[in-house]
Formats: C-alpha cells, structure tokens, sequence
C-alpha cells in the first residue's frame, strides 16, 4: 500500500508568543539594582505573576514565557549592555514570532521625575541609547512603558554632563527615591498586564503618573 507523502512541516518559532515584553538594564549582579535597569526589575515581577523563570537563550537574552492577562506572553532580559538591546530585541522578535506592535519595551526615562509612568503606542528615541539601538535594529513601532528615575543635579541644577548622567543612571537609588522606583515598577507591572489585556490606551489612561 502506497502512503501519500503530506507537506513538510515548517517548524514554529521557540518560543512562540503572541506578545513580548522586552525589560532594558545592563546584565550582571553589578548592575543589578541600578537605576538604569529598572526595566530588568519589571520584567522580573511580571515572570513572579506568570509563573515562569527567565534562562539563558543563545548569546542575546534571558527569556521565558508564561500567561498574563489570559495570553502567552514572552518575558525578555537582554544579555547585552543597554546600548546593544536592538541585538536581543531582533533576536526575540525573530524567536517568539511576535511582531512590534505587540512589543512592549520596558526601560528608564531621566527625563521624568521619579517615580513618574508614562505609557504610550510608537515614538521617537529620545536620546535613549537602547532605544536608539533598537530603532537601528528593528525599528520603533513597540509600545514603550517609561518609568522616571529623574535627572541628576550638578551645582542645584539639572545636569545633560555625560559623566554626571551615567553616574547617576548606573548607580542605586536611595531611601526615598529607591522607594519611589519599586513602587513604579510593581504600577509598570500593574500596566504591562493592563496594555495586554485591555489596550494601550486603557493602561495610560489608567497608570500614567505624574
């Protein structure tokens, strides 16, 4: 008896998805509570919540995948430094088969006091070096959440000096702001969830902070 030979079978992503959320910081336990990686510390309540553990996958990220807000969701740490994610972004985008808008990029904003979440659909860079790279990469067409860790101060006043600037972002915050920064990360969480589940303008409306 003759058997009818079917169409061979294109293997799926790895990790296949059907949104990914991508946290900005810099890896190692050095870095670990810095300003900067804030976007780290996001994504790591949200693997609590979805039950899942992020692991080493090729040499561009640490990722896992779980629910959230009734989706299979990928959870992604860049292993490359903060102004190589476009790297990790590509490479995540290519092994979940998700594409940039339902992309969420987590990351630090010194632009906005501390604390403060912004939450929208597309933009520009705004001088962010991961975003930057991530543009080079793949583009800007991903839902980014902003969290503040404000501006650092030289003399009083605010200060745009590179090596004050990455003092600052590449430092632990303190007391008060420290405070402030955990809080915004569990709301950032809190909003993640709610983009997912509810839409873009639905967690801005509902988590943006002043």
């Amino acid at each position: 008896m003759r058997f009818k030979l079917g169409r061979a079978t294109v293997p799926g992503p790895r990790y296949s998805a059907e949104w990914l959320v991508v946290g900005l910081g810099n890896p190692g336990e050095q870095y670990a509570r810095n300003r900067h990686n804030v976007g780290f510390w996001v994504v790591n309540e949200l693997a609590k919540r979805a039950g899942t553990q992020l692991r080493a996958a090729g040499s561009t990220m640490h990722i896992g995948v779980g629910g959230l807000a009734a989706c299979r969701v990928a959870l992604v740490r860049p292993k490359t430094y903060v102004n190589l994610s476009g790297k990790a972004v590509s490479q995540a985008l290519q092994w979940t088969g998700c594409d940039l808008p339902h992309t969420i990029v987590v990351y630090d904003e010194l632009d906005l006091p501390a604390g403060a979440l912004r939450i929208r659909a597309g933009g520009g860079h705004g001088g962010h070096n991961g975003l930057k790279s991530i543009a080079q990469a793949v583009g800007l067409d991903f839902v980014r959440v902003r969290i503040g860790i404000g501006r650092p101060l030289d003399g009083g006043e605010p200060s745009w000096d590179p090596e004050v600037v990455a003092g600052w972002v590449l430092s632990n915050p303190r007391d008060a702001d420290r405070d402030l920064l955990e809080e915004a990360a569990r709301l950032a969480a809190d909003a993640v969830e709610t983009i997912i589940g509810e839409g873009v303008d639905a967690a801005a409306n509902r988590f943006t902070r002043k």
